[in-house]
């Protein structure tokens, strides 16, 4: 069965998430109300209505409810300004119970339906008697969702150790594995302090160009192996992935060749590298 979708994605959030268009003519660009699980919300276009294919067990689209008004945009531009003031007293409600938490986001949903407060705390947080207070104070529903380091510096942002705005601020949906190993498959220092983002965890952009440092690993020649040259046989100092080319060196000298101009064994250098 073919459904229609259409791509929204909400400010301050480069994920794009699928709503059913409910037959509305909608053009990228255009915003509109839809409702989510934390409640209406306004959304942006972000891509173009298409046809797809149900899978069996999906749950249903939520729907596009409708073109968002001029109203609708001003309400959630009133809604940003007074979340910035609700997080202040928040905070100061916060510190009155003595509660060990750091409150990183104030959000209101385009109704005032709910509040959603994000923080971050090295432990597990009793929030029960400040939800009754904050329900009570702001006389709305309150959602507490305590996030990681990650979802901080996501929210937040900020710049990354290469001068632009954090990748996870503005090119990832969903963050994707990173590993210690992808570092090391490119060459990189192993220095904390080099390989890591403003999160303190492992930087996103690791990631990005792996798949290509793996597979030039696969054809390269495993550092401190013996190799055979048109010269004779000497040992691998260093490989240049990017011009795929090894320096090697021999008794009295060294020297650098393309890989093709090489042999060596091919099935057991580089086993263990991370895909």
């Amino acid at each position: 069965m073919q459904i229609k979708e259409v791509g929204i994605n909400f400010e301050g959030q480069p994920k794009i998430y699928s709503f059913n268009p409910a037959g509305l003519n909608l053009k990228l660009g255009d915003y509109v109300v839809v409702d989510t699980a934390r409640g209406l919300e306004l959304g942006k276009v972000a891509t173009p209505i298409k046809e797809e294919e149900v899978k069996e067990g999906n749950e249903p689209l939520k729907k596009v409810i409708r073109l968002a008004t001029e109203e609708d945009i001003k309400a959630k531009g009133n809604n940003v300004l007074e979340a910035k003031k609700d997080k202040t007293r928040i905070i100061e409600i916060v510190n009155d119970f003595k509660l060990d938490m750091k409150i990183v986001s104030v959000e209101l949903t385009l109704d005032k339906s709910k509040m959603l407060i994000n923080f971050t705390s090295e432990n597990r947080v009793d929030f029960r008697e400040l939800v009754k207070t904050l329900a009570s104070e702001f006389k709305t529903r309150i959602e507490l969702r305590q996030i990681g380091p990650r979802d901080e510096v996501k929210i937040l942002g900020g710049l990354g150790p290469c001068g632009r705005p954090c990748c996870c601020t503005k090119n990832t949906g969903d963050f994707e594995h990173v590993s210690i190993k992808m570092a090391k498959n490119q060459g990189l220092s192993l220095n904390p302090s080099n390989i890591s983002g403003l999160c303190g965890r492992l930087m996103c952009c690791l990631s990005y160009e792996n798949k290509h440092y793996a597979e030039a690993l696969k054809l390269m020649p495993k550092v401190g192996s013996e190799v055979k040259t048109p010269d004779g046989v000497g040992t691998v100092l260093y490989n240049n992935l990017l011009k795929r080319t090894v320096e090697v060196k021999f008794e009295d000298d060294k020297k650098e060749y393309a890989v093709s101009e090489l042999e060596f064994n091919k099935i057991t250098q580089n086993e263990d590298l991370e895909d």
